[in-house]
């Protein structure tokens, strides 16, 4: 099967780069400049390049942000995406995980390394979630939660939310964990594992946004407990 990586990148000596690495790993990358192409690429099914399974967004281009065009991406496709900077600043790393990226390399990087962050997060995203135990009774606020996984969509009271990818991953970790206690290393572990260049306090920053999209539904809970100095639980019966 095809395996279709989209490279945005306006510089194109980092594109071939990174689209020689690919296909020396059995990859098809297909290359454009700008924003605006990449969101039409992916818009639209096209005969020059099949559906890209990642794509590689240099936050630097022409025509606009790399973070704006993350965020239009978001709104019509779940494809994993992997930043590229010329910035290392954390506060950058953050924005961009929080949007919605998968994973965030600095330039200057090795081709093959970003090759190999793209067969992780391509892999992760193969592995089929774990079953519920059997004849395990819901908690009382996780009954108010319905997990759609094969849409990757979470219904609360009914109605859906608009999460990003990480915001999502996190809920669906906590609720298929009701009453558990997990802390930011294990968060960390179970959401992020394909970007381990990411900082702890980035699962308070998703917290915090998670809790603002459920009280905008129903204002009198809060679903999500912080146990201080321990980590986040779903609240339990």
């Amino acid at each position: 099967m095809t395996r279709t990586i989209l490279i945005v990148e306006d510089e194109q000596a980092i594109a071939d780069s990174i689209a020689y690495a690919l296909r020396t790993d059995g990859f098809t990358p297909y290359h454009v400049m700008l924003g605006e192409q990449a969101l039409a690429v992916m818009r639209s099914s096209s005969d020059a390049c099949a559906a890209p399974q990642l794509v590689v967004l240099d936050i630097g281009l022409p025509d606009m942000n790399g973070l704006e065009a993350c965020r239009q991406l978001r709104q019509f496709s779940d494809v994993p995406v992997i930043f590229l900077t010329a910035r290392s600043d954390e506060i950058d790393r953050i924005v961009g995980l929080e949007i919605g990226a998968d994973d965030y390399v600095t330039k200057p990087f090795s081709p093959r390394e970003l090759v190999a962050r793209i067969r992780v997060i391509l892999r992760r995203a193969r592995v089929a979630p774990p079953l519920p135990e059997a004849g395990q009774p819901p908690r009382a606020d996780a009954a108010r939660f319905e997990l759609r996984t094969p849409e990757a969509r979470v219904l609360f009271h009914g109605q859906p939310l608009d999460l990003t990818r990480y915001e999502y991953l996190l809920l669906k970790t906590l609720l298929e964990h009701p009453g558990h206690v997990l802390s930011r290393a294990q968060l960390m572990e179970r959401v992020w594992s394909g970007a381990p260049d990411t900082l702890e306090r980035t699962v308070d920053a998703h917290v915090k946004s998670l809790r603002a999209k459920l009280r905008a539904v129903d204002a009198k809970v809060d679903p999500i407990q912080t146990h201080r100095g321990l980590g986040y639980s779903l609240a339990g019966a």
